[in-house]
């Protein structure tokens, strides 16, 4: 008999990956035969390689980090345009290694990909809390970023760090 968190977690991650389909497909009907075997592949594969786990889901946190991340970007994303108009020497790339302190793996599997959202950063390992980033300048404030996005996270997830 399946348990409660295994059926919660199928319909909130079933609804997801059907929104993703159609969002991808843009609402087309031909697509959904095709869409109900990746969904579905997609669904159970997402099962195997994360656990489902007793989750809280905020919708006033999920506001705060939409827009958290919509400013961040914008801002990001100027601060790379002037980076790049400086030319290479004004680029300093590196790596930063950040230990995370969500305490659930959705979460922190989050932060990751949308850390690789975020203009100037991208994701490169993610091995169990220790988070392993690619910068575009080692001088910017990306370990304050990546704690105030965490925060964010932590909010619309209902964790305290």
């Amino acid at each position: 008999m399946m348990s409660s968190l295994m059926i919660t977690a199928i319909l909130r991650r079933g609804t997801l990956l059907l929104l993703l389909w159609w969002i991808l497909t843009e609402g087309s009907r031909d697509g959904w035969v095709m869409g109900i075997f990746a969904v579905s592949g997609a669904l159970w594969l997402s099962l195997r390689l994360v656990a489902p786990e007793a989750t809280r889901f905020s919708l006033t946190g999920m506001g705060a980090f939409l827009g958290f991340f919509v400013c961040n970007s914008v801002r990001g994303g100027v601060q790379v345009a002037l980076i790049a108009l400086q030319g290479r020497r004004a680029l300093q790339p590196g790596t930063l290694e950040v230990q995370l302190l969500l305490s659930s793996a959705a979460p922190r599997i989050l932060m990751a990909g949308v850390l690789g959202l975020m203009p100037g950063t991208v994701s490169v390992r993610l091995d169990g809390r220790m988070l392993l980033l690619h910068v575009i300048d080692e001088r910017m404030p990306i370990a304050a970023e990546v704690r105030a996005l965490e925060t964010r996270i932590a909010r619309m997830f209902g964790e305290s760090l």
